[in-house]
């Protein structure tokens, strides 16, 4: 595992009341990386900036915000979109759609560093806070895996989802945000490379133990700090 090195800027945050509308072997690895690398939307641009202090080692700075997906946009109307959190002794905690736009929302301005070595900077997003949705919910987990409509997980620690650091988000640059980026809702967690921000999110289960979601069991490292260029595991 890589030493330690600088970290990221802060993150910025807005808070409003309400919402505007309701280790395989190393050619394996390479193999995985260029498998994600030939689903990067056209149009793509991107320019080294290795010596740029805001980025990650081993990042590239972009405009533009590529889509990269495992399978295919799935469709989640909106009058039968969920959010369900699940503890380790199986209570759940739901909220439609309805009621998670009530809930208080936050503006973060974060960076994005996906594993596919691109990173965006200056983004804004709005969401409510996994501080929020946690709020009172009884639970010795230290894991959480993420479930997304379609079939996709990640796996993260669940102190990474407290202190301000996580968001269930729902709009992106002022704008609902569009399916092929986790539209209506992904989860964002911008100190992480990118796939553990989960698109389409539909919910969380808490866990005593880790278990290893879809890129992870594929060799992808099971945290992902891009400040230490954790791409892949023994990195």
């Amino acid at each position: 595992m890589a030493g330690a090195v600088a970290g990221p800027p802060s993150v910025k945050v807005k808070r409003k009341s309400s919402h505007r509308k309701g280790e395989r072997s190393r050619a394996d690895r390479h193999r995985w990386y260029d498998c994600l690398v030939g689903i990067v939307s056209p149009g793509f641009q991107g320019r080294p900036r290795s010596s740029e202090p805001a980025l990650p080692p081993g990042q590239y700075l972009t405009e533009d915000f590529p889509v990269l997906s495992a399978g295919p946009t799935p469709k989640v109307p909106l009058d039968s979109w969920e959010f369900v959190i699940t503890t380790e002794t199986g209570a759940e905690y739901r909220w439609s759609w309805s009621e998670l736009m009530a809930l208080p929302q936050e503006t973060p301005e974060v960076d994005i560093h996906c594993v596919t070595r691109w990173s965006k900077l200056g983004t804004t997003w709005q969401g409510v806070s996994l501080d929020t949705l946690l709020d009172g919910i009884d639970t010795n987990a230290a894991y959480v895996t993420a479930h997304s409509y379609g079939g996709y997980t990640t796996n993260l620690p669940l102190d990474d989802l407290r202190g301000g650091r996580a968001w269930v988000a729902h709009t992106f640059e002022g704008g609902d945000l569009p399916a092929e980026h986790g539209g209506p809702a992904r989860l964002l967690v911008p100190h992480l490379y990118f796939w553990k921000s989960a698109k389409w999110v539909r919910g969380l289960r808490l866990m005593t133990a880790d278990r290893p979601g879809f890129w992870e069991a594929a060799g992808y490292h099971d945290y992902g700090d891009p400040w230490r260029e954790q791409r892949y595991q023994g990195d």
